[in-house]
């Protein structure tokens, strides 16, 4: 399994941008699915974005469709989510994840708690 550390969050107003990033520490980062979920207060944990293996990319729900671009590179053991005109609902605590070994972007976006890797999650803030 990777250990995963999120950082980037913060407070933002309404409109402005923020980039989140996850430092990945194991074997093999290229061979695993990465992807981003989100939590807001008193709601389930969301998935958000997906890239596989391959480079292939996925999202979630249309609200960040256009917005949201996750990508990753090998090199580094990294992946990013560039979130772009953030809005007041897109505030949550974002937490980078990954899938078992060679997994699906469908297997990543219905990953359970329990399984996989997951970082402890970084607060995004955005102020209307």
């Amino acid at each position: 399994q990777l250990q995963l550390v999120e950082s980037g969050g913060g407070l933002v107003q309404a409109g402005a941008s923020l980039r989140l990033s996850c430092a990945a520490s194991g074997h093999s980062f290229n061979t695993y699915t990465m992807g981003w979920f989100r939590q807001a207060p008193g709601q389930e944990r969301e998935f958000v974005a997906a890239i596989h293996w391959s480079g292939g990319t996925t999202y979630g729900p249309d609200s960040v469709k256009g917005r949201f671009s996750i990508s990753r590179d090998n090199n580094k053991s990294t992946v990013n989510l560039q979130m772009n005109n953030l809005q007041a609902e897109d505030t949550a605590v974002y937490y980078c994840a990954a899938g078992p070994p060679l997994s699906s972007m469908t297997q990543l976006s219905t990953l359970h708690p329990r399984e996989g890797s997951w970082g402890q999650g970084t607060q995004v803030t955005v102020s209307s």
